[in-house]
Parts: structure tokens; C-alpha cells; sequence
């Protein structure tokens, strides 16, 4: 199928061909011709075809198309920035953040998300590295010194009149990666040159025009942000909370009737932690991390075939997904390549892995990044983006995650890949969390380490722990170590922080 076809049967599927007032879609195309397919354009064509639709609700109110537009424009009009700037955010979800997010773009300059979770120093080092002109933060984060910073709550950026001109240069989105140790690296995110990277991603996940979406994850995280600009194309209501809660946001999403919640794996399990209640989802959609054990199954049993798992980086935006029917299938895949992405295990000699075999994970997509902010280049092969991962596809063409690159170990001679370990002890009932990591040994020159978190009441040895793993794997992939804690050191976006796991 072309590309063109694709596109128009996507958008005919999703409800945004659906006949509207004339002058409106001619304002809709005109505003996408204008301002392109940034957050600027997107908002606008949606202003356009939908000035009173309820754009945004949050804890503080809500928004029309048309409002949001107004605010954006005005806070962009009274930024003291020059496009290419670059123009930090450290906020919380929020009408605040968006309007900001929004304003930034519209003005040309370069927001930079930043993860609410850093440290002083590390917020300090990305305040240098990306040589920001300007710092909007909200309240509860102090500014750091060394840069111009307006709280979102003070009113200092407003403006009597907004901009109403595209900018000579559209804005580029920099999102920081995980940052565990150290100072996070800035990747320049592609602003889309048309509707296919949307078509691409709804193709598979059934979001339709006019949805009403919760946003839990973080908005500073690739795949949050990634639903945002899709709620904006798809005139959509998007619904945020500052903070995530298991408990307020089933609540949410019951009281405000939404049919789409976009999350991380780990906000699934603390979900699924919660007293079942029916909720109007129609359409879950995870990324970020893997899915641990038997999550998607067990999601899916209680709240229905509704989960989506989109498996792909801050690096390459996505390289599979993988629907319910993928995951119900084949327990474990990262689903299929959408259109117009290709994926490729390749083994040691560059070459194609055979089906089954495992080999590093390249993707080639429209939508890889631009590069890093400091100039580190990552691994290219024919237009393909090394991932960073090592994985298989089976002969349905089905992708498989076996780990990460870095994180398998050579046990005895054997290659030993933590994951799985992980997915298999995540199983257990007893089992809340887990995380398996490779130490260094004097015998084998590596082993594993399991580091456990226990269900409350539930009851686990160590010698449990390591028969569970002798009897289903092989004998280098039993734990030397097995170590109980309370809960795994995480990040802001629910990511285990593994090297602040502590010494077995």
C-alpha cells in the first residue's frame, strides 16, 4: 500500500476525515499549512476545526481549544528568547506545562523536558549543558543559579497580545535521557512532516479523533510527550494529574469518562494493586519499559483486551507495537513493526541474524532523532539506529526484547541475559517487583544477582527463589545473590535505577 493510501485510510478509520463545517477545514488545512506538524500547528488546526472543545482538564480546571491557544500565544509573545534558544521545563503534568510547552515552540526556541526527579547537581549540569537562556519551573522545584527562571505560577509571562506569525524556524523538543547516574544526555526529537508518523502509531493503537485521554506518565518522558502531540492531532481532551496515584487514577478516568489512558509499565502493576472497578477504558497504551512477567496477560484478564505496548526509545521514537492479540499470542513479544519501520536483528558479522537467533536490535523509522545536543553520535548501519538492545523476531515477524546490550553477562563461558530472570521470577505470586542484575564472581567471572520485593503478608526464601530458577532455567542462570528489599529504587518515569540497587 502507498503511503498516501495508508494515510487516508488511517484517518478515515480514526474519525479524522469525518465531514465538518467547510470555512472550518479550510482553516484546519490552512493552519497545518502555516505552522507545520509541531505542537504550535497541531494546536492550531485543532483550534481551528474545534475553538470550544475542552482541550485540557486538570486539577485546576479546563481549557478550550480556544483558550489554550490564547494562553500559549500571550506566554510566547512575553518571552524574553530568540529562536534556537533553548528554554528549560521543570514542571509537573499541567495546564501550566502545556501552555509553556506550547508557547516555547510557537516562539521558535527549543524547549528542553527535564525530569522532575534530578538531583540538584544534575539539574545544575543540564542547566549548563544545554546552555539554557531561560528556566520555567514550577514552585515546588527551586531554580537553579546560572540561568533566567520564571515559576509557571508567578504570571510574569504574559503578554497583552499573542504571536500570531509562525516562527522563521520551527521549535525543536529536546527530550533528556534517563539520566540514572550522571549528567543526562539531550537527544533533538524531529518535529513530523506530515501525518504519517501519527497514522504510523494509530494504525495499531485504535485512538480515534475527539478521545478523551488521561495522560499518567510524565509528560517530560518520550512517550507522554508522545501522546500529547497525538491528542492534539486528534483534537483530543487530554486529562493530567501532577502526580500519578493508583487509586485517583482509576478515579479519574471513571470520572471524566476517559476511553484512553497513556502510561508506563510499572503505574500498570500499581494498578493492578488496586481493587478491580470498571472504568470506560477502551484503549491502554504503555511504553518506556518493558512489561514485566505476566503483567499484560493479567492486565488484560481483568480489564479486558485493551492493552497496547509500545516498545522504542527516546533515540528511534518507536520500533514495534504490539496489540492484544500480539500479546496474547506470543506472552513476551514487543509486537510488530507499524508501517513504514523496519526492524533487523543483525549477529556479530553485521549481517541478519537467522529467525529465532539473537542479535543487537537496529530500527529505521521517519521519525529517529536528530542527534545529541553534545555532539555523541549513536551507531548507524544502512540508515538503521542501534536501539541499544538485543533481541529476536520469530517467523510471524514478531519482535522479542532478551535485554539490554549492556546488561548481559558471561557466566562460565554462557551468555546470561538478567531479563529473563526477571520475567521469570515476576511470575511468582509472591512477587511484587524485581529486579536481577549481573555481579562480578571470582568462579565464573559474572553471576546474577535477584533483588526481591515481596507482596505484603506473602512469605519467600532465598533457596525458594533460587530452585524456582533451577527448575525452569539452566544452572548459570540461578542467582548467587537473592536479596529482599522493601521496594526497587526507581525514577520519575518508573525506570529501576540499578546501580543504586545496593552491594549483595
Amino acid at each position: 500500500m502507498s503511503g498516501a493510501a495508508f494515510v487516508l485510510r488511517t484517518m478515515a478509520r480514526r474519525g479524522l476525515l469525518n465531514p465538518g463545517a467547510p470555512q472550518r477545514v479550510v482553516r484546519q488545512l490552512s493552519a497545518l499549512h502555516t505552522w507545520g506538524f509541531g505542537l504550535a500547528g497541531e494546536l492550531r488546526q485543532a483550534t481551528a476545526r474545534d475553538p470550544g472543545r475542552v482541550a485540557l482538564i486538570d486539577e485546576q480546571g479546563s481549557l478550550t481549544y480556544a483558550e489554550l491557544l490564547d494562553r500559549s500565544s500571550r506566554l510566547a509573545a512575553a518571552l524574553p528568547v530568540q529562536p534556537r534558544d533553548r528554554v528549560g521545563l521543570l514542571c509537573r503534568n499541567s495546564a501550566e506545562m502545556v501552555v509553556a510547552l506550547i508557547g516555547i515552540a510557537t516562539r521558535g526556541a527549543d524547549p528542553v523536558l527535564i525530569n522532575t526527579g534530578l538531583s540538584g547537581p544534575q539539574l545544575a549540569d543540564v542547566v549548563r549543558d544545554q546552555s539554557l537562556a531561560v528556566l520555567i519551573h514550577d514552585d515546588e522545584f527551586p531554580a537553579p543559579p546560572g540561568v533566567r527562571a520564571f515559576p509557571t505560577a508567578s504570571g510574569a509571562l504574559a503578554a497583552a497580545a499573542g504571536v500570531t506569525e509562525p516562527p522563521v524556524r520551527p521549535g525543536r523538543t529536546i527530550v533528556l535521557t534517563s539520566g540514572t547516574t550522571g549528567a543526562p544526555k539531550g537527544a533533538q526529537r524531529p518535529t513530523p512532516g506530515g501525518f504519517r508518523p501519527l497514522c504510523s502509531i494509530i494504525d495499531r493503537i485504535p485512538l480515534h479523533a475527539g478521545v478523551r485521554m488521561h495522560i499518567a506518565g510524565p509528560l517530560f518522558h518520550t512517550w507522554a510527550y508522545a501522546g500529547l502531540q497525538m491528542a492534539l492531532a486528534l483534537r483530543a481532551t487530554l486529562v493530567l494529574r501532577r502526580r500519578f496515584d493508583p487509586a485517583q487514577t482509576l478515579e479519574t478516568v471513571a470520572r471524566h469518562d476517559c476511553s484512553a489512558l497513556i502510561a508506563v509499565p510499572v503505574m500498570l502493576q500499581q494498578i493492578m494493586e488496586q481493587p478491580y472497578r470498571p472504568v470506560p477504558l477502551r484503549v491502554v497504551a504503555v511504553s518506556g519499559s518493558a512489561l514485566p512477567g505476566g503483567l499484560a496477560g493479567r492486565f488484560m484478564d481483568r480489564y479486558g483486551d485493551i492493552l497496547y505496548n509500545l516498545y522504542g526509545s527516546t533515540e528511534a521514537s518507536w520500533a514495534s507495537i504490539a496489540t492484544p492479540a500480539d500479546m496474547r499470542a506470543a506472552p513476551g513479544t514487543a509486537g510488530r513493526p507499524p508501517y513504514g519501520t523496519k526492524v533487523v536483528a543483525l549477529g556479530e558479522d553485521g549481517r541478519p541474524a537467522p529467525t529465532g537467533t539473537t542479535g543487537r536490535l537496529f530500527v529505521g523509522n521517519e521519525m529517529l532523532f536528530e542527534g545529541y545536543t553534545n555532539g555523541a553520535a549513536q551507531e548507524r548501519r544502512d540508515g538503521l539506529l542501534a536501539i541499544g538492545d538485543v533481541g529476536h523476531l520469530d517467523r510471524a515477524g514478531r519482535v522479542f526484547v532478551d535485554g539490554r546490550q549492556d546488561d548481559m553477562i558471561v557466566s562460565g563461558g554462557e551468555n546470561v541475559f538478567p531479563a529473563e530472570v526477571e520475567n521469570l521470577l515476576a511470575d511468582l505470586p509472591q512477587v511484587l517487583e524485581v529486579a536481577v542484575v549481573g555481579v562480578a564472581d571470582d568462579k565464573y567471572g559474572q553471576r546474577l544477582a535477584a533483588y526481591v520485593v515481596l507482596r505484603e503478608g506473602a512469605a519467600l526464601t532465598t533457596d525458594d527463589v533460587r530452585d524456582h530458577v533451577r527448575r525452569h532455567r539452566a544452572r548459570f542462570s540461578v542467582p548467587r545473590d537473592v536479596v529482599f528489599l522493601p521496594e526497587l529504587p526507581r525514577n520519575a518515569t518508573g525506570k529501576v535505577l540499578k546501580r543504586s540497587l545496593p552491594q549483595p
